[in-house]
């Protein structure tokens, strides 16, 4: 004799955010941004500086203040131009928060707003962790600007000398 045995429904575990890691990138973003735009042309709202390493170009970084009060702004940071084929520029709306000394991405490329936490599997498929992806991928892109980051010769404000 068979017996039908119900065997207990598995409950996938909840995805809970790591709230360590995603203030440590916004940290981080906060003060690269602050050196990004202290080594960019100044103009009031809008900072730009080319990105190459001797001969090699990869690019023109601008960034542009969309929006700003007491203690935040709202920044586009975007590659327009870049070198290679095969990158999509980057283009990220980057809220900061002056008093807490943060950083993080509110909207990337064709989304506006990305959640802190998605369902999986959800229509667009983000991960679970997206936000906290995107951010790091912010970290990443603003390391490489520091790198290489340069403001073009003939933008320099003062004179060079020999």
């Amino acid at each position: 004799m068979s017996e039908n045995v119900e065997m207990p429904l598995r409950r996938k575990k909840a995805y809970v955010p790591d709230l360590r890691r995603f203030g440590a990138l916004c940290e981080g973003n906060y003060s690269r941004i602050r050196r990004l735009r202290l080594l960019a042309e100044s103009q009031p709202d809008v900072a730009e500086f080319e990105l190459c390493d001797g001969d090699a170009y990869f690019g023109r970084v601008r960034i542009e203040q969309l929006q700003q009060s007491r203690f935040t702004e709202t920044l586009l940071l975007e590659q327009i131009h870049n070198a290679g084929r095969w990158l999509n520029d980057p283009h990220l709306t980057v809220r900061v928060y002056h008093d807490a000394g943060m950083a993080e991405v509110i909207s990337c490329y064709r989304y506006n707003r990305i959640e802190a936490i998605n369902d999986y599997p959800n229509r667009f498929m983000h991960h679970p962790d997206e936000k906290t992806q995107v951010n790091a991928f912010l970290a990443d892109w603003l390391d490489f600007c520091l790198r290489f980051g340069h403001v073009p010769a003939d933008r320099i404000a003062w004179p060079l000398t020999d």
